[in-house]
C-alpha cells in the first residue's frame, strides 16, 4: 500500500485529540483516506474531527469493550478498516518509578500494550479472510528500542509494544497484514511538556513537531519499512546497543549518574 493507495482507504487513529495522533489523522486525510479518530477526551476529539474532516468516535480504546465498540462503529462508518493506527499511549512516571503503584503499572500496560493486542484480535481475522489484508501501525517510542532513564513502566511497556508489533509482522506479514512501529525520541506534545526535568534528556537530539513524525510514518508505509525512526540517529543507537550491549549499558549508567547528579530524578 503506497501513498497513492491510501486514497479512499478506511483508517482509524487512536489518541487522536492532539499530538502525534492528530498529526497522523491529518496526514491520512490529506492522502485521501477516510478517517475515524478516537480519544478519551471527547471535546478535544470533536474539535479535531471537525477541523480535519474526520469522524469522531470517543471512548477508551484500551479496554476490551472500548476496542470492540470502536472497531464496530468505525467499520460501520467506513465500510472497512484498512489501516489501524494504535497511537494512544500514556506515561505515569514518578520521581522514583520503581515504586510506581501496581494500579499505575496496570493502567500503562492496559493502554500501551493491551490496547494494541485487543485491537489486533478484533481486526486481524477479518484481514486474513480478505485478500485486501490490512495495515497495523503501532506508536511505540525509542524507549522501546533502547530504554528511558527514570521511567521503568514506560520503558517496559514500550518494549512490549515493539515486541508485539514484531510478532504481528512475523506471524501475519506474509499473509497480507503489514505492520509498522513508530519509535521517536522527544516530540513536541503534552507528554513531553509533562516530563518535567526529563524534557532536556528526551530532546537531546531535538524535539520534533508531531507533523514530522506523521511524515516519517507515511514515508515508511510507502516504502514498506517496519521501523519508523523520525529521529534517524536512533538507528545508530539501536545498532550500538545490539553490537555491544554491555558497553551500551555502561554508557546508559553514566547518563543515569549525570541525571542523578543534576537532581532531575
Amino acid at each position: 500500500m503506497g501513498l497513492a493507495q491510501l486514497e479512499g482507504k478506511g483508517a482509524v487513529v487512536t489518541g487522536a485529540a492532539g499530538g502525534i495522533g492528530r498529526a497522523l489523522a491529518t496526514r491520512l486525510v490529506a492522502e485521501g483516506a477516510r478517517v475515524v479518530v478516537n480519544d478519551v477526551d471527547a471535546d478535544a476529539l470533536a474539535a479535531t474531527a471537525e477541523e480535519i474532516g474526520a469522524i469522531a468516535v470517543p471512548g477508551d480504546c484500551a479496554s476490551a469493550d472500548g476496542v470492540e465498540e470502536l472497531v464496530a462503529t468505525a467499520t460501520h462508518a467506513l465500510g472497512r478498516i484498512d489501516v489501524y493506527c494504535a497511537n494512544a499511549g500514556i506515561d505515569r512516571t514518578t520521581p522514583d518509578s520503581l515504586q510506581l503503584p501496581d494500579a499505575e503499572w496496570a493502567r500503562m500496560i492496559d493502554v500501551n500494550v493491551m490496547g494494541h493486542v485487543r485491537a489486533a484480535r478484533a481486526l486481524v481475522p477479518a484481514w486474513l479472510a480478505d485478500e485486501r489484508g490490512g495495515r497495523f501501525v503501532v506508536t511505540a517510542s525509542a524507549a522501546g528500542l533502547l530504554t528511558m532513564v527514570g521511567a521503568a513502566a514506560y520503558s517496559t511497556t514500550k518494549h512490549a509494544a515493539v515486541g508485539f508489533a514484531e510478532w504481528l509482522s512475523v506471524t501475519y506479514g506474509a499473509r497480507g497484514v503489514d505492520v509498522h512501529a513508530i519509535c521517536p525520541q522527544g516530540v513536541q506534545t503534552q507528554m513531553l511538556e509533562d516530563a518535567g526535568p526529563l524534557q532536556a534528556l528526551l530532546s537531546r537530539d531535538s524535539a520534533l513537531a508531531p507533523e514530522a513524525v506523521a511524515d516519517a510514518a507515511v514515508t515508511a508505509i510507502a516504502e514498506g519499512r517496519f521501523l519508523v525512526l523520525p529521529h534517524p540517529e536512533v538507528a545508530g543507537y539501536y545498532a550500538a546497543r545490539a553490537a555491544d550491549t554491555d558497553r551500551w549499558l555502561a554508557g546508559m549508567r553514566r547518563l543515569q549518574q549525570k541525571v542523578d547528579e543534576a537532581g532531575a530524578l
